[in-house]
């Protein structure tokens, strides 16, 4: 049987090489460095049961067109500071992937209004959140581009192991 064959799976959103350079960009600078242990993201699901590995890999190797992102206005997490995106395609991704999933196999989390976002800092103290929060409220927007790929992640205790990568079809 495969080690970790039972971890949770997690599945996000690859941005476009330029915003996905960014994004890597800003963790690194905004991050603890102890806690950047994977790559900038924007998360689908955050935890799935793995026994779903299937139905979600048919999902995501359906050929689709990449998904229009919109990075928006900077927000505090209390502890950190996030992104809001837009991404309506991203979430009919995400609801195609949702119907086939029994409610009782998905967390609280899963459950929920998907929110997206893109965390550039957390576990930092409210100030340091709070300061972040208002010098990167001053910086222009981002151009609207669009996701590279889809990513499913096998979460290992903290660090994530990458399962699949599918690209989108004008990628």
């Amino acid at each position: 049987m495969e080690e970790h064959a039972e971890a949770p799976l997690i599945l996000t959103l690859e941005l476009a090489p330029e915003d996905q350079g960014w994004a890597q960009r800003q963790r690194d600078l905004y991050f603890p460095p102890e806690r950047n242990i994977v790559p900038a993201h924007i998360t689908l699901f955050h935890a799935m049961n793995a026994i779903d590995r299937d139905d979600v890999l048919t999902v995501m190797k359906q050929r689709r067109p990449a998904p229009l992102v919109r990075i928006e206005a900077p927000y505090l997490l209390g502890r950190g500071v996030a992104y809001r995106i837009f991404s309506p395609d991203g979430a009919k991704i995400r609801e195609a992937i949702r119907q086939l999933i029994p409610n009782e196999r998905l967390t609280k989390q899963d459950q929920a209004p998907w929110r997206p976002h893109l965390t550039v800092q957390n576990k930092v103290t409210p100030e340091q959140a709070r300061d972040l929060h208002a010098r990167l409220s001053t910086e222009p927007a981002r151009e609207e581009s669009r996701a590279a790929a889809l990513n499913l992640w096998r979460y290992l205790g903290g660090p994530w192991e990458r399962l699949e990568r599918v690209p989108f079809t004008d990628q």
